[in-house]
């Protein structure tokens, strides 16, 4: 019985050159070896010519005739089909630079969310990887298209910066598949904003790390995540994979933008359900601007209620030591009176500076 006989080409030839080359050693013309394999001639030249593929079931015909295994001819049009597929993803990365140019490369890349690299190649992938889709277009579908609205429910179209928020967004996803949480809880998150609310008025060192232990006790996932330059944004709630995720960068490092920031978030979580994404710096519709002025209302009134502020306001003493008096009383950090007073221009936007935690989330 005759040996079947192995040939391993370089891949990026197409099996129609090994045929030539197998046809012209058995000295055999196209006509009889398409005779042979039951295969009509034109096919067999396109094969031979580089516009036609080996199909499995030419592959196994050929076996028969050229002692040559089908595994090889499906190998070998595997490799070349892929060697294909390569230079044409070749050509697509280059033509993608100008947009991935669109991104704050150079401080993703200081942040650890992309590699460090140099190429326009390089680059152009290292992007293509931290959003995980395959071309420019698909980028622009998912982020700026609404092609899958499940999973991303607004369009990034409307905002100044779109290429820099996706990718802050992008990488609170990242942040968020590396979060541990409990299965998530209204009840247990209503529950536990009081101990959240004694966390800010205690204000200890460690009070990021703490807030996020209370977040993950009842099933959301609080991730804190850098800005990048030219998305100034304050923080973003949204659903993923049935948990809510709040995201936040304490930019302004003040704490009681923070804390109001945090309860905003967490205002969309209990009244606005999984549909949508939250996020600053969008033209909303009206109906989404009701659900921020809502959110803005729950924050309010969580940290410092309606008929507090009012009595705050009515005494009419608004020294240091009566704001303490007073955030004492109602279990709150000065800070959010002073950050309150000075929203509703009681007091200049200087005033008791001192009474304000500078706070920095990332070292």
């Amino acid at each position: 019985m005759a040996t079947l006989k192995k040939f391993v080409p370089p891949v990026e030839f197409h099996p129609g050159i090994t045929l030539s080359d197998k046809l012209k050693e058995m000295g055999m013309s196209v006509k009889e070896f398409a005779v042979r394999t039951s295969k009509p001639e034109k096919t067999i030249f396109a094969v031979i010519g580089g516009k036609s593929s080996v199909t499995s079931d030419m592959a196994v015909a050929f076996e028969s005739v050229t002692k040559i295994p089908a595994h090889f001819w499906l190998n070998i049009q595997r490799g070349y089909d892929e060697y294909v597929a390569r230079q044409k993803r070749e050509e697509q990365l280059a033509l993608a630079y100008e947009w991935a140019c669109s991104f704050p490369l150079a401080k993703m890349m200081e942040l650890g969310w992309i590699p460090m690299v140099k190429t326009v190649e390089e680059k152009v992938k290292a992007l293509l990887s931290f959003f995980q889709v395959s071309t420019e277009r698909a980028w622009e579908d998912y982020y700026l298209n609404q092609q899958l609205k499940v999973a991303f429910r607004i369009s990034l179209n409307n905002t100044k910066e779109p290429h820099a928020i996706s990718a802050w967004l992008r990488q609170g996803e990242v942040q968020a598949a590396e979060t541990e949480v409990c299965e998530f809880s209204e009840k247990a998150l209503r529950e536990a904003i009081p101990a959240m609310k004694s966390l800010c008025a205690e204000h200890p060192a460690d009070f990021a790390v703490a807030l996020q232990e209370l977040c993950a006790k009842v099933g959301v996932k609080l991730v804190y995540t850098p800005c990048l330059p030219k998305a100034p944004i304050n923080g973003s709630t949204r659903w993923i994979n049935d948990a809510p995720c709040i995201q936040m960068t304490g930019r302004h490092k003040r704490n009681d933008i923070f804390w109001f920031t945090f309860f905003h978030e967490l205002g969309h979580i209990l009244l606005h359900g999984k549909k949508d994404i939250f996020l600053e710096d969008i033209e909303y519709a009206d109906k989404q601007k009701e659900k921020e002025e809502e959110a803005d209302a729950f924050s309010s009134r969580t940290l410092l209620s309606q008929a507090e502020e009012n009595e705050i306001i009515r005494q009419g003493d608004f020294s240091a030591d009566t704001i303490r008096y007073y955030a004492e009383k109602f279990n709150v950090h000065p800070a959010i009176i002073v950050g309150r007073l000075q929203h509703k221009k009681v007091i200049p936007f200087t005033a008791h500076s001192t009474l304000i935690e500078k706070i920095e989330l990332f070292n």
